[in-house]
């Protein structure tokens, strides 16, 4: 049966002042699965070509700590104890810094993992618009 989930996009944002971001992972929860999870994927070039200054360590530094409380546990500190809903609005909260989160997107699946997976794909790792299918 397909159950509703939640996501949204995380970015980096070069420059705050100058509003140009671009998609570096999807987090989405899905309270009846009781699925929480985080992908990124880091393209260094393409974000140089927002801010060749970027400091990449740093951001990888931030989404780690992402990660972190995403999983829960000790390691993510006093977010970490949080359920993994509250963990998600807390992820999903508005921030002014270099890594922000879109606004929340709604959506129905059977397969959570596999939707984060597909959303990913077109919403992060996609290098061009959708191809259509020849045949």
């Amino acid at each position: 049966m397909a159950e509703l989930f939640e996501y949204a996009l995380v970015r980096v944002v070069p420059r705050v002042e100058r509003g140009e971001c671009m998609n570096v992972g999807v987090l989405l929860w899905c309270q009846s699965a009781g699925y929480l999870d985080l992908r990124c994927v880091l393209d260094g070039e393409r974000l140089a070509a927002l801010d060749p200054f970027l400091d990449l360590a740093a951001v990888r530094t931030h989404l780690d700590a992402l990660h972190r409380v995403c999983v829960g546990g000790p390691a993510a500190g006093a977010a970490g104890a949080m359920s993994p809903g509250e963990r998600f609005r807390w992820l999903t909260a508005p921030r002014s810094t270099v890594v922000q989160t879109s606004p929340v997107h709604t959506g129905v699946t059977v397969d959570p993992a596999g939707e984060l997976d597909h959303l990913v794909e077109i919403l992060v790792d996609r290098q061009g618009p959708p191809q259509a299918a020849s045949g």
